[in-house]
C-alpha cells in the first residue's frame, strides 16, 4: 500500500480560506444561513470554516450543528459489524434556514442523501447545499454535486482518499491511498 501526497497542510489552508470567501459571497452576514457537519469527518471541516469565518472574516456568530446519519444510510443494515451512531447537536430551528451541509469527501453521495433525510427531523430547510473539501468524480452512485469544492481529484477502483485533521490525526494533508 502506497500514499500520495494530494494537499499539505499549506493548501489545506489556502482552500478553507477560499472557501469561507465563496460563502461569505453568497450568504454575507449568515443571519438566514446555518452550517451542518455531517458526522463523523465533516465536523472538523465544519468547526474550522466556523472558526475562519468568526474570527478571520468578523463573521458575527455563526450558526453550527452536528448531524449524524448512520441510521438514515440505505446500507446500514448491510452489514455484520455492529454500528456505532455518533451524537447529533443541532440546537437551533432549521425551518425557512439556508443549511449548508459540511462534509470532508463526496463519494458516491449516499452519505449525503442520507443526511438530506435526517434534516427533516429538525424541519423543513428554505434551502440545502453542499460544500465539501474534496469533490471525488467518476465514483456518484446518486446524481449529487457539491455547491462549493476544496479540490476535484479523479481517484478509480480501489484507490482511497484520506483527509487527516491536526484535531484529530495530529495534521493536516490529503492522501490518495493506493492499495
Amino acid at each position: 500500500m502506497s500514499q500520495k501526497v494530494l494537499l499539505t497542510a499549506k493548501e489545506v489552508t489556502i482552500i478553507l480560506h477560499r472557501l469561507a470567501c465563496q460563502l461569505i459571497e453568497k450568504h454575507l452576514d449568515f443571519s438566514d444561513t446555518i452550517l451542518v457537519g455531517i458526522q463523523p469527518r465533516g465536523v472538523f471541516l465544519a468547526e474550522r470554516l466556523k472558526e475562519i469565518l468568526e474570527k478571520e472574516y468578523q463573521t458575527p456568530e455563526i450558526q453550527l450543528g452536528y448531524l449524524d446519519i448512520t441510521f438514515f444510510r440505505d446500507d446500514f443494515r448491510r452489514t455484520d459489524k455492529p454500528l456505532e451512531a455518533n451524537k447529533t447537536k443541532i440546537n437551533f430551528i432549521v425551518e425557512n434556514k439556508k443549511v449548508i451541509f459540511i462534509d470532508d469527501v463526496l463519494f458516491t453521495g449516499r452519505s449525503i442523501r442520507s443526511g438530506l433525510t435526517a434534516i427533516q427531523s429538525f424541519g423543513r430547510p428554505s434551502e440545502i447545499e453542499l460544500l465539501v473539501l474534496i469533490d471525488r468524480r467518476f465514483s456518484r452512485n446518486l446524481p449529487i454535486q457539491p455547491d462549493y469544492r476544496g479540490r476535484q481529484v479523479d481517484a478509480i477502483n480501489n484507490e482511497k482518499v484520506k483527509v487527516s485533521w491536526k484535531e484529530n490525526d495530529g495534521e493536516d494533508g490529503v492522501y490518495l491511498i493506493i492499495s
